[in-house]
């Protein structure tokens, strides 16, 4: 049995709501043990526990529900995948962002059909992981870019969805304005890997006006980037243009 304490975390004997409940997930003690103390320096951040293996994890998530699970794929025992198969299945609400030194994209495929919203890699900048976890905590999917295209490319070309994020506990989404059949067909363009100047030639329309739709479809769903955009079709089923 594991202990459900946060071991090793110390933090503010004051928990507050506010806050983004995380547990963090390796069998590295020193990792594990460096990065609490990392995450522990952001206001709204608070470490609930640690786990060093999978089974840990699910007796964690079994008597508490984090906000936000990080897991390594790669530990003993019940590994990460499997653990997150377990998850999806006892439909657990705790969104998990896989952290992890691999680079096997297989692997970050089947996470994101176990129902991973996020996938960062262990050589990442602390920043970027901080923001990761705001984001996803937020109700957004955070991939890096070489890790999207390849998740894009794939279940696009298997036609088959992952599954998409929970809707925010605590909501912030703005009233969205539907988008028009030439914004959708954009769209899906856009997740199937066309340029701008490739979907102008497509569309019988000219390259700046391919820009002036994606401006209008940006603020319209509220997406940063084409990446962002791509993710956002595949979760709508807006990828095949259908």
């Amino acid at each position: 049995m594991s202990d459900n304490s946060p071991n090793g975390v110390t933090g503010s004997t004051t928990s507050s709501s506010s806050k983004i409940r995380i547990v963090v997930a390796d069998d590295h003690p020193i990792f594990r043990d460096g990065l609490c103390k990392l995450l522990a320096l952001e206001e709204d951040f608070e470490v609930v526990a640690q786990a060093s293996d999978g089974r840990q994890v699910l007796e964690i998530l079994q008597d508490q529900e984090p906000d936000i699970l990080l897991l390594d794929l790669k530990m003993p025992g019940l590994d990460g995948l499997a653990t997150l198969q377990r998850l999806q299945s006892a439909k657990n609400k705790t969104r998990v962002i896989v952290l992890t030194a691999s680079d096997d994209k297989n692997e970050f495929v089947q996470a994101m059909r176990f129902g991973t919203s996020g996938i960062v890699l262990k050589q990442t900048a602390t920043e970027l992981l901080i923001k990761s976890i705001r984001k996803v905590h937020a109700g957004e999917i955070w991939l890096d870019s070489h890790t999207t295209a390849e998740v894009i490319r794939r279940f696009v070309s298997a036609d088959e969805l992952p599954p998409p994020p929970q809707p925010s506990s605590s909501p912030r989404e703005r009233e969205r304005s539907p988008l028009s059949q030439r914004e959708r067909e954009i769209v899906a363009l856009v997740a199937q890997g066309f340029k701008n100047k490739e979907m102008a030639e497509k569309m019988f329309i000219s390259e700046q006006t391919v820009k002036n739709h994606l401006h209008n479809i940006f603020d319209k769903l509220g997406v940063s980037d084409r990446l962002e955009l791509a993710l956002y079709a595949i979760h709508n089923n807006l990828h095949t243009g259908r």
